[in-house]
């Protein structure tokens, strides 16, 4: 666990936080490693020689914008899919696609002081999107939003703030927990619509193992966005991925998603779950890093 109470040690881009988490691995030799930004940092320093090698055979990507243009093209085609707007509605929601389009390339051209603008431009998309729902939970369409994060994280919070627990994890005591910080979260918003797949072709050539895996009824990273940004990603062998087949990932002998492979890179979609995978398929989601992790994910089983 990572914290500090200097706010001079907050991070504002992917870049800063890799080069953080980069540093804490060469200290403590912890090889985890989840997002793009993280993945292209550790395979430099390994190439570079930097400090100890760190043995990177992969990363896995669940939840998170990692394309905003393509991601945000997709909100209105998945909102009109799944019934939350009206034809009318994706047409003139629609309409503000030029302008995100157009702020988000500003933003990867000039650097982050246009990436708030893009921000702002494209969050208005989904934005109009939940205005015309009946509350919906846009981490899973099926339920309803429950509070300010759609979830009722209370025990959570209750369990980490406890003077017992933050001392067990070597927390100081006049640190609090919360579920998400609104200091990180604006700190972090010049980055937030950089586009962090231009990292991944790199990694994919050195045969370094990607999975992109999405719960079928999460809105705000919903697997039809991730789906196209994994078929857009220009590597030696995208062709060979976007001709692959699709084929039923089986848990306890019943389809538990759908799975699509070539090499390096695999994308499931998780059946019957939202953002949150590992809460509402827990054992889908633990099979599936289970056999991803020893490469056995492609393999015939019986789980």
């Amino acid at each position: 666990m990572v914290y500090s109470s200097n706010d001079q040690d907050i991070r504002h881009d992917e870049h800063g936080v890799s080069n953080y988490l980069y540093n804490f691995l060469q200290v403590y030799s912890y090889a985890g490693h989840y997002i793009p930004a993280f993945a292209a940092r550790v395979n430099r320093g390994n190439k570079n020689k930097e400090g100890i090698h760190i043995n990177l055979k992969g990363f896995e990507i669940g939840n998170g914008l990692t394309h905003p243009r393509i991601q945000y093209q997709a909100y209105t085609d998945y909102a009109l899919a799944n019934n939350l707007i009206s034809k009318s509605d994706y047409n003139q929601i629609n309409q503000r696609l030029p302008a995100c389009e157009q702020a988000i390339k500003q933003c990867g051209a000039t650097g982050s002081d246009m990436c708030q603008p893009a921000y702002s431009f494209c969050q208005q998309i989904f934005e109009d999107i939940l205005s015309l729902t009946d509350n919906v939970n846009y981490y899973d369409i099926r339920k309803k939003c429950d509070g300010s994060l759609c979830y009722d994280f209370s025990n959570l919070e209750n369990f980490l703030s406890k003077s017992s627990v933050k001392k067990a994890l070597g927390v100081p005591s006049s640190l609090g927990y919360v579920s998400c910080s609104d200091l990180v979260f604006r700190s972090m918003l010049n980055d937030w619509m950089r586009n962090l797949e231009v990292e991944i072709p790199a990694l994919l050539e050195d045969k370094i193992q990607l999975l992109v895996y999405a719960g079928e009824y999460d809105l705000i990273c919903n697997w039809l966005g991730k789906s196209r940004w994994v078929h857009a990603i220009s590597w030696s062998d995208q062709k060979d991925f976007i001709s692959a087949s699709n084929v039923s990932f089986i848990v306890d002998g019943k389809e538990a998603g759908i799975l699509k492979n070539h090499g390096p890179l695999t994308f499931i979609k998780v059946h019957n779950a939202g953002h949150m995978v590992p809460t509402d398929q827990p054992r889908a989601a633990l099979k599936m890093l289970e056999l991803w992790a020893t490469g056995k994910l492609l393999q015939p089983n019986k789980c």
